[in-house]
């Protein structure tokens, strides 16, 4: 249970990313983003704080203070598995929707962890460390086995998913 302080941390926090959305400074031009951009930049309102535009939306990103952060924010890795997340939820919902499957909700719990290659039995690198995400997936609702195991079939089909497990180029460039 969270003590009162970071509890107060969190809600402020959440009304000031909230609050954000409707107000503009001079030197801030408020722009929507084109669909498939994201910009992230420093807020230097804190160690490592930064804001995050994708589309119409503002989010806070920071680091926890062990990090050398202020927790201002979610962090990138928090926002990588929220991505896959919500992505899977979102593909299972239309496959549900679609098959007419009645699941009355879907939640999906994720966390990443860095191990040991060579304790990753099923793993093609054997050196060094590889990341690992464990996502456990609730499906609420009267749902019969096989649904469930096709449900969990696509899961593993989200577009966030595949892009993840596949072969990715990230290609950087400054900007004059």
């Amino acid at each position: 249970m969270l003590r009162k302080r970071e509890d107060a941390i969190y809600v402020a926090d959440v009304i000031a990313v909230w609050a954000s959305r409707y107000m503009s400074t001079q030197s801030e031009a408020v722009t929507v983003l084109p669909p498939g951009i994201v910009e992230v930049s420093e807020t230097r309102a804190g160690p490592l704080a930064q804001l995050v535009r994708a589309g119409r939306h503002r989010l806070a990103a920071g680091e926890p203070v062990k990090d050398g952060g202020d927790d201002s924010g979610p962090g990138p890795y928090d926002y990588l598995l929220a991505a896959l997340g919500a992505c899977t939820s979102m593909t299972m919902r239309l496959y549900a929707d679609r098959k007419k499957i009645p699941v009355e909700r879907f939640s999906v719990r994720l966390s990443h962890r860095r191990v040991h290659a060579q304790d990753c039995v099923d793993c093609e690198t054997k050196d060094g460390d590889i990341g690992e995400i464990t996502k456990e997936i609730t499906i609420s609702g009267d749902v019969d086995e096989a649904s469930r195991t096709r449900l969990l079939e696509i899961a593993e089909k989200c577009p966030v998913h595949k892009t993840l497990t596949h072969e990715i180029k990230i290609r950087s460039s400054l900007t004059p």
